[in-house]
């Protein structure tokens, strides 16, 4: 299947907390069963439909992503990775628009986190989005959270098109999360670079966008590694992910 897509991994975050976990290494390679975060996006991405080309932005211990990076290129040979390191944090958003002259103006981009432990129908997410009403611009990854009042928590309308957005608040309205996992097409990215210098992709451009997201729920596994404890926990949850999909090293 040729690629219709491309991708931008999110890799560039402090994991302020989870610490101490990430005093001596980046979030994205915190290892859940063995394997980095990071690399169970590699694999997804691997097992295909793969994207025509994949970024991953570096900063907070970069060397240590890069190392990591350069030798999975030699395992994920399907893969184009290309690494860009922020000396600055240049926020989920502003990181869109850095390396925005360097998308395909013809394929749509798959936007996530690295720090996220996740797993889903890739095909079906993309197929999804292909599909979705001729009204929206961007597809969003939901889930069902256990901590809602940690999340971005969504309103849907009878066609799953995203009406409200509730970041982090105390009474949430659902368990429905975003999962911050997001394919944009060229009219959405387009649109995103012209809401000028925003930074954060929650609060500033998802605001902007509502009406017009469609919503695809990941019903596999989803987990924000926000916390030692959600650490914990997400090491017992995946094993029978692990096992099912057959995702050992």
């Amino acid at each position: 299947m040729l690629a219709t897509y491309q991708t931008l991994i999110l890799a560039a975050g402090m994991g302020q907390r989870l610490k101490p976990i990430t005093l001596t290494i980046p979030k994205c390679l915190a290892p859940v069963l063995g394997r980095p975060l990071l690399e169970y996006w590699l694999f997804l991405l691997d097992k295909g439909p793969s994207p025509s080309r994949i970024w991953v932005n570096t900063s907070y211990l970069a060397e240590q992503v890069e190392f990591f990076l350069s030798n999975a290129k030699a395992t994920y040979k399907n893969l184009s990775l290309t690494v860009t390191f922020e000396p600055k944090l240049l926020g989920t958003a502003g990181t869109l628009r850095y390396l925005s002259s360097e998308f395909s103006e013809q394929q749509d981009l798959l936007l996530t986190h690295a720090d996220n432990l996740s797993w889903f129908d890739l095909n079906a997410f993309l197929t999804a989005h292909r599909l979705r009403p001729r009204s929206t611009e961007i597809t969003m990854m939901i889930f069902e959270s256990d901590s809602p009042k940690t999340c971005g928590i969504v309103e849907l309308n009878e066609f799953d098109i995203l009406e409200a957005f509730h970041e982090k608040v105390e009474n949430p309205p659902s368990n429905l999360a975003n999962g911050a996992t997001y394919l944009i097409s060229p009219a959405g990215l387009a649109k995103i670079l012209a809401l000028g210098n925003v930074v954060d992709f929650s609060t500033e451009v998802i605001p902007a966008f509502l009406g017009k997201i469609y919503c695809w729920k990941n019903s596999t596994y989803h987990r924000d590694i926000g916390s030692p404890l959600s650490y914990t926990v997400a090491q017992e949850e995946f094993k029978l992910v692990a096992d099912k999909f057959q995702l050992g090293n």
